[in-house]
């Protein structure tokens, strides 16, 4: 009986192919020392960003650097694309989602152009976190993902 009160966990996809690390990785103090929420990042072998679960696009930055996605059951999704490419004013970077669209794991949504990055001496790093973690635990799958593959599951 006690059984069906467990707590649901969620499972968080890798939202590019490449490389899961962890957020101490990042240069970045904002996401290394979580000041915005744990998470993990991506070293990105590709520039096609999907979406990592099934929910809705919450905002989009008007740079395409930045989105937040809210899952079906109300988790909150930050997927922040490089270090400082709000700089660029969204060059580099394209996109045909809107707010309030409806996507399910895997849909396309934003594609970057590494190369633009590097020229720009941009990091490309691709940061996943959860703003309002509350009472869930995270656990980072490491290693080489591809879109699809857990990355992370919330218990």
């Amino acid at each position: 009986m006690f059984g069906l009160f467990k707590s649901k966990s969620s499972e968080i996809n890798a939202p590019v192919n490449g490389e899961v690390v962890d957020l101490k990785e990042v240069s970045d103090p904002v996401f290394s020392e979580k000041m915005m929420g744990e998470g993990f990042a991506v070293k990105p072998s590709d520039g096609k960003i999907c979406a990592p679960i099934k929910g809705t696009v919450k905002s989009v930055f008007p740079s395409l650097h930045a989105l937040t996605l809210e899952a079906e059951d109300g988790l909150d999704i930050l997927i922040h694309i490089g270090l400082d490419t709000v700089e660029l004013n969204g060059d580099g970077f394209s996109s045909t989602i809107s707010e309030g669209q409806k996507v399910k794991a895997g849909d396309p949504l934003v594609q970057v152009d590494l190369d633009f990055l590097a020229e720009n001496k941009k990091d490309d790093i691709v940061i996943v976190v959860f703003p309002e973690m509350k009472d869930k635990k995270v656990k980072i799958n490491f290693g080489e993902k591809q879109v699809g593959e857990v990355a992370a599951v919330l218990k």
